[in-house]
């Protein structure tokens, strides 16, 4: 029996990007005429059914949750998925993992994989090139399809589903404001992109802070390192050398110890000289020397909200037909305070 094909295959073989196959064969008006007839051409002749995200789900009930995050690695998003098969499997789901690893095309991919009437709905998490690429046609076919979904912690407004994500700008202004309260006047942001919504959130209420406080808004004093890219410790030198700095904010705590063990080459002393605190209370702020304080993102309750939602929307969906109405839960973060900073 001769294999399905799918759009990873046409891709490969007429070297475009998946995106770029899925808008051709909905004939969009993004795609130039020629790239579309190709496509075109090509499913027709292997014979290539939509018969992955284009299918809706709406009468199969699997019992079965497609959970996407980019990074398996990462701290927070261990927890969220902790979170998220704890409160499924107490409501009978079982949940089925994928990882885009930061891929825009991995995210579609795994989508697509999930999406073949084996899952009843879909909780994710953008990936990095996602948001930078801005393209979240995958998404908009899903839930044009009748498919439920919840995002997290990454997530953007073009899409109409119901979110759950961390209360950045709040609880990043809080911070800088404790800094400010403790004494500290030079506070730098360590940040990454900003095509990132929950750096950008991070960002506004650095710069909220400051700015409630009266303190001059010196943009020297932020650093954006890349968020996959190996980063030099010269890079972090030259910024610390550059700047008079008592206090930063880091986006991540992987960015925080890096910066904390360039620092204490440098001769500067922490928490006596400059304090530091970043997002992501994780196994790295607990063990780090000194100790990280750290903004706590309680994973595993935003996982457990998310897989309520989706949950209560599916079942609802088998129920009765109703108009449909999305809400965003917004968890609140909570600063940890260690060795990092002056209590």
């Amino acid at each position: 029996m001769r294999r399905k094909i799918t759009l990873k295959d046409i891709a490969r073989e007429l070297e475009v990007s998946i995106s770029t196959v899925s808008k051709a064969l909905k004939n969009s008006e993004e795609i130039g005429r020629d790239t579309k007839e190709k496509v075109q051409a090509f499913a027709k002749l292997y014979n290539y059914k939509p018969n992955n995200i284009a299918i809706s789900l709406k009468n199969k009930y699997t019992k079965n949750i497609g959970v996407i995050i980019p990074d398996i690695v990462h701290h927070f998003f261990t927890t969220v998925f902790r979170g998220i098969e704890k409160y499924a499997n107490s409501k009978g789901y079982n949940v089925i993992i994928c990882v885009s690893d930061e891929s825009f095309d991995k995210e579609v991919i795994n989508m697509e994989l999930l999406a073949n009437g084996s899952i009843d709905g879909f909780i994710m998490s953008l990936s990095a090139e996602t948001e930078e690429k801005n393209d979240f046609s995958h998404l908009i076919e899903v839930t044009n399809q009748g498919i439920p979904l919840v995002l997290f912690d990454r997530v953007t407004d073009v899409i109409n589903c119901d979110k759950v994500i961390l209360n950045d700008k709040e609880i990043s202004f809080s911070v800088v404001q404790k800094f400010i309260q403790s004494g500290r006047k030079n506070i730098a942001l360590v940040t990454t992109d900003n095509y990132f919504n929950v750096s950008k959130k991070r960002m506004e209420g650095y710069k909220s802070a400051l700015e409630h406080n009266g303190i001059p808004l010196n943009e020297n004093r932020i650093l954006t390192l890349p968020y996959h890219d190996e980063i030099e410790d010269t890079q972090i030198t030259d910024f610390f050398n550059s700047n008079e700095i008592d206090a930063v904010l880091c986006v991540n705590e992987i960015f925080a110890i890096r910066c904390m063990r360039v620092v204490q080459k440098m001769g500067i002393k922490i928490p006596e000289d400059i304090s530091f605190v970043g997002f992501t209370n994780g196994m790295l702020s607990r063990y780090a020397s000194p100790k990280l304080s750290s903004i706590a993102q309680h994973g595993d309750k935003m996982g457990e909200i998310a897989a309520q939602m989706l949950i209560e929307k599916i079942e609802r969906e088998y129920i009765e037909e109703e108009d449909e109405a999305y809400r965003t839960e917004v968890i609140e973060g909570t600063l940890i305070e260690r060795e990092s900073t002056i209590n």
